[in-house]
């Protein structure tokens, strides 16, 4: 800034019109100082201006900083917090599945239980349904036998009895029943 007063104050003393103020028209001859009038005067007030502009555009750079700051914090935080909520959810998922598998064989062991007991109960009625049948064709055999057993021992018998083997039954019965009621009596 002091270079600038000087070259002015230097212009100002060999100037052949000190003692005066004019415009010169000329351009190439009062270029130069013209030029450093105006500068001169532009950083002389223009100074404070352009250092309440920079100090705002220094306030607002800060402040944006600082609020990125802020942000990039609270998005840190909300990391860590989404990042625990899937740990949780990791955890919980695992537990789900381990419990869904554990459920899974305790059903499968369950469900061949199950059918297991159910070809033991099979088995079971399957053997009873042929002991059953065994047995009504045992009985039937027996029957069938006891039938030809009857029909033989009554066409022997019919074949055997004459009149007088049968009068002699027939009074032998009487006799014992006659004996049945004298004893009863």
């Amino acid at each position: 800034m002091k270079n600038v007063t000087d070259s002015f104050v230097y212009l100002v003393g060999h100037c052949p019109f000190a003692g005066s103020f004019a415009f010169n028209t000329d351009i190439l001859a009062t270029n130069p100082i013209n030029l450093s009038i105006v500068l001169g005067v532009l950083i002389f007030f223009g100074k404070g201006v352009l250092n309440d502009l920079l100090d705002n555009r220094k306030q607002r750079i800060l402040s944006t900083i600082q609020n990125s700051e802020e942000l990039r914090k609270k998005t840190i935080e909300q990391l860590e917090r989404a990042r625990d909520r899937l740990r949780k959810v990791e955890i919980e998922a695992d537990e789900y599945r381990i419990n869904g598998y554990s459920e899974i064989e305790r059903e499968k062991t369950n469900l061949i239980n199950a059918t297991y007991d159910s070809l033991e109960r099979l088995e079971n009625y399957k053997n009873e349904t042929l002991h059953f049948e065994q047995q009504r064709a045992i009985n039937k055999v027996r029957q069938r036998v006891f039938q030809e057993a009857l029909q033989g021992a009554l066409g022997t018998l019919n074949s055997c009895l004459n009149s007088d083997l049968h009068f002699r039954t027939i009074s032998a019965n009487i006799g014992i029943l006659g004996a049945m009621e004298e004893i009863t009596d």
